[in-house]
């Protein structure tokens, strides 16, 4: 059974599937997650390098919220795409 009542994340939006997948090889060679998200990301958040703060469930759209409650802290997940774009998805903490 699922005990993940929130989950702490931070997330980057762009426009193509692309671009995410480009974002996320940029952060696998070192690049920091926030970083990238305050120079990428289509989102407000991204100037707060992409801090979504806690969330619990239906609080964001489906296919975002799905990818972010299966994740553990540290991951990055994606790219997953909603009617916005294409996230990537840092989940920082659940509880």
């Amino acid at each position: 059974m699922d005990m993940v009542k929130q989950v702490k994340a931070a997330h980057i939006l762009v426009k193509t599937e692309k671009k995410a997948r480009d974002i996320k090889t940029m952060m696998e060679t070192g690049e920091s997650f926030s970083a990238m998200a305050r120079k990428y990301s289509d989102c407000p958040s991204g100037r707060d390098g992409g801090d979504l703060g806690w969330f619990g469930r239906g609080q964001m759209v489906p296919d975002f919220e799905k990818a972010a409650f299966a994740g553990v802290p540290g991951d990055v997940l994606g790219p997953v795409r909603t009617n916005f774009g294409w996230h990537l998805i840092m989940v920082q903490d659940t509880k």
